[in-house]
C-alpha cells in the first residue's frame, strides 16, 4: 500500500518568457504528507507531451535540487517551468519516496493540461 502522498498543482502560461516555437508554462507543485512516518522524495520521472504527440521524457534525483524530507503532516512546495514547440500539451509523473528502511516507492502524479490562454476578439 502506497503511503498518503498528496500532490496537488496549479499551472500557468508565461507569455512574458515565450516566443513563437517556444511555449512556456510555470507549475507550482504542492507536496503533503498525509501518513504517520517521515519520507524522503528522492527522484522524480515526467512525460511531457507537446501537441504533435512528441514526449519528452524527464528523470533525475529529487526536485529544484533538493531531496526533501516530509515528516507527518509535512508539506513542500517549489515551482518549476517546462517549455512546448506545439501547445497545447499535457505532463503526468511520478515521485520516487524512501521510507526510514531504505524501502522506496512511487506517488503517481496526475496529468495537467499545458494550454494557452483563450485569445478574445471583439465584434
Amino acid at each position: 500500500m502506497i503511503p498518503d502522498i498528496r500532490v496537488s498543482v496549479r499551472v500557468h502560461y508565461a507569455p512574458g518568457h515565450s516566443t513563437p516555437g517556444r511555449h512556456v508554462f510555470v507549475y507550482h507543485i504542492r507536496i503533503e504528507n498525509h501518513a504517520e512516518e517521515s519520507y524522503q522524495l528522492i527522484e522524480r520521472e515526467w512525460q511531457i507531451y507537446d501537441g504533435n504527440g512528441q514526449v519528452t521524457q524527464v528523470q533525475g534525483e529529487g526536485v529544484v535540487g533538493e531531496q526533501p524530507l516530509l515528516r507527518p503532516g509535512g508539506v513542500f512546495e517549489y515551482n518549476s517551468f517546462t517549455s512546448l514547440s506545439t501547445a497545447p500539451g499535457h505532463m503526468a509523473g511520478t515521485y520516487t519516496f524512501r521510507d526510514a528502511w531504505g524501502e522506496r516507492f512511487r506517488v503517481p502524479i496526475a496529468a495537467f493540461a499545458l494550454t494557452l490562454p483563450e485569445v478574445r476578439t471583439l465584434n
